[in-house]
């Protein structure tokens, strides 16, 4: 990796979010990396899970696709967090 490209990355966020069990975190994780960013060469995003959380990093070249990706992502974060909340207590997996 020359210089130029480990700079381009000028645009970072994280957001972390506690889910009460490393199960439901986990649920949470498998659902949402099934879904990559759609411009991976200007948006990166990883995530991992600990302690019942669900971390994620996000970077990007331009403050816009940083944006629109963070957005994206919580759009679909609530939603799952919705649907654990109204069907993960006591459901079997």
């Amino acid at each position: 990796m020359d210089a130029q490209s480990q700079s381009q990355w000028d645009f970072t966020s994280d957001l972390e979010v506690g889910f009460g069990s490393q199960e439901n975190a986990s649920i949470v994780y498998a659902a949402l990396a099934v879904d990559k960013e759609l411009q991976p060469n200007k948006v990166k995003r990883i995530m991992a899970v600990s302690d019942g959380k669900l971390s994620v990093h996000f970077e990007a070249i331009e403050a816009r696709f940083l944006r629109a990706s963070f957005s994206a992502f919580v759009d679909v974060l609530t939603l799952a967090t919705k649907t654990i909340e109204e069907f993960g207590q006591g459901m079997e997996l």
